[in-house]
């Protein structure tokens, strides 16, 4: 079972939609179909986006497509959902950025949104995506929220965001650039659209991970058997937002920080979210460490998880999750 199959069976509740089926929730909108985004002759490799990668991320999206009645129910969720990734919050956080000019980079369903739309008081509050599924969601979510928050559809066949320089004091993007076709162009857009002085928090798949050391090395290429002849790399990227997904790439901590660095951030890892699947299965890895059709790799990985106080797993410090968060800065 993937990441996302596991968190769709957590956050599925008994008003949720079944997959595949097409009614919202009692009470909840029903969203048109939107427009289709124009195309433009641009060669692949120079895109922030693709088309394959847009219809994905329509068909599918971080709240299953859930519709909410109100804004209660919606901050809930907001709570709810955080809490499925322990640490998270505290390294992506959404308060603190009063009189900002804020951008969601990949802002799904304005899942994130809701948190600065509601503990920010920003000057501009942006959310910008390929899916015009989920920013119509996103709109109508927000404005239960009250006013303000801005919408853009991004053109995945666009070498550039629709955005001016220095148009941002704070960028956000949660668990999106991994799905970039081009990382080192996409950082570097996000790089030109902020402010000199300005930040950036950014969070990516972590391959430092109990989610790659043991549920993919070892639950799903050793006990489950599944892609035989993939690296480990190949395999995460098949487990985690479905096996349908176009692109899922994880870096260790210095591999991205050496990407900002290109894209002329300056920045430090400030950790990682931990998910409460890979809590359930962490007790597991003694059992992992002991086969020895585990890669050393892995296994070494393992044996140098240490638990703190409160039984979570860390590595070199930092929880041992699969979402791993970057503070960033353009520098003055």
């Amino acid at each position: 079972m993937s990441m996302r199959q596991v968190i769709r069976r957590l956050i599925r509740g008994p008003q949720a939609q079944a997959e595949g089926a097409s009614p919202n929730e009692p009470g909840a909108a029903t969203l048109s179909s939107p427009p289709a985004v124009q195309r433009k002759d641009v060669p692949a490799g120079q895109q922030i986006g693709s088309e394959e990668t847009q219809t994905y991320w329509s068909d599918f999206n971080v709240t299953l497509h859930r519709m909410f009645a109100t804004a209660e129910d919606s901050l809930d969720y907001f709570h709810w959902r955080n809490d499925q990734y322990a640490g998270y919050i505290e390294r992506m956080p959404v308060a603190g950025f009063d009189g900002k000019r804020v951008l969601d980079f990949g802002c799904g369903p304005g899942h994130d949104m809701v948190g600065f739309q509601v503990y920010s008081k920003t000057r501009r509050l942006v959310g910008a995506d390929i899916s015009p599924r989920s920013i119509e969601e996103a709109r109508y979510r927000l404005k239960l929220h009250g006013e303000g928050a801005e919408f853009v559809l991004l053109d995945p066949a666009a070498p550039q965001l629709p955005f001016e320089d220095a148009s941002f004091d704070h960028v956000h993007s949660s668990g999106v650039v991994h799905h970039a076709p081009d990382l080192g162009l996409l950082l570097r857009e996000l790089h030109r659209v902020l402010a000199p002085g300005g930040t950036a928090n950014i969070m990516v798949y972590n391959y430092n991970s109990l989610w790659a050391h043991l549920h993919v090395a070892y639950a799903k290429k050793i006990v489950e058997k599944a892609y035989e002849g993939l690296t480990l790399r190949e395999a995460f990227a098949r487990t985690t937002d479905t096996e349908d997904c176009p692109i899922a790439n994880c870096y260790t901590s210095e591999e991205f920080l050496t990407e900002t660095a290109r894209a002329g951030f300056e920045g430090e890892y400030a950790g990682a979210g931990i998910s409460m699947h890979e809590l359930l299965i962490a007790p597991t890895r003694f059992t992992a460490i002991q086969d020895r059709s585990l890669p050393a790799e892995s296994r070494r990985f393992l044996l140098d998880l240490k638990v703190d106080g409160q039984g979570y797993p860390t590595y070199r410090g930092h929880y041992a999750g699969i979402d791993a968060c970057f503070h960033l800065t353009k520098p003055r």
